[in-house]
């Protein structure tokens, strides 16, 4: 299936959800090189929300350019397999080689706004991330690696410490509480939608 196909059945937890899905597919209709960060407006990004197989921490990386404990992803850079983008990214940030998607499914999704900034000396102006986030779990066992260019540190939060970790309000209160709150009312077969336990 194809992105805008998952979006398009993908069902919003809330408001943020619904009003950027709205725009998320408004934009993959409109502009053709959406999944390349050539775009200097908006662009497709992949986040993983990794979990422990006890399901009560979460993996999180100390990201050099938001100076803060942060979620693991990057950009699609043209590959429409974001899976494979998700993996990847989470093996580069943690050194985590093991791990398994708790959903095949789309979990979260979030227009996320990235400030101007400079990155290997050129200026990146303003923009957009259109973001896929897929749910996932390693074990704590696995060995962590620091990505130098990336981060700083690597670490297992309980989920809750988790939201008082990162320094990103808008972050802390619209993305992270969301991941924790969708995930704690969903089965471990959760498919990304509304609570699949309320049935």
């Amino acid at each position: 299936m194809e992105l805008l196909q998952e979006i398009e059945a993908y069902e919003p937890f809330n408001e943020q959800e619904r009003r950027d899905k709205e725009q998320i597919l408004s934009l993959l209709r409109k502009e053709q090189d959406i999944f390349f960060r050539t775009n200097l407006t908006a662009h497709i990004t992949v986040s993983v929300w990794v979990i422990n197989p006890s399901h009560t921490k979460t993996l999180m990386v100390y990201h050099n350019l938001y100076d803060s404990w942060s979620w693991i992803g990057g950009h699609a850079d043209g590959e429409k397999e974001l899976k494979k983008v998700a993996l990847k990214e989470l093996k580069e940030e943690t050194g985590v080689q093991k791990v398994k998607f708790i959903t095949e499914e789309i979990f979260s999704l979030e227009i996320l706004t990235v400030a101007g900034h400079e990155k290997k000396g050129q200026y990146v102006p303003s923009h957009l991330h259109l973001n896929i986030t897929y749910l996932a779990e390693a074990a704590e066992e696995e060995e962590l690696k620091v990505c130098k260019e990336e981060n700083k540190e690597v670490k297992w939060w309980p989920l809750k410490e988790a939201l008082g970790a990162s320094t990103e309000p808008w972050m802390v209160q619209r993305i992270y509480k969301k991941l924790i709150e969708k995930y704690e009312k969903c089965s471990s077969n959760c498919t990304g939608g509304k609570d699949d336990r309320r049935k």
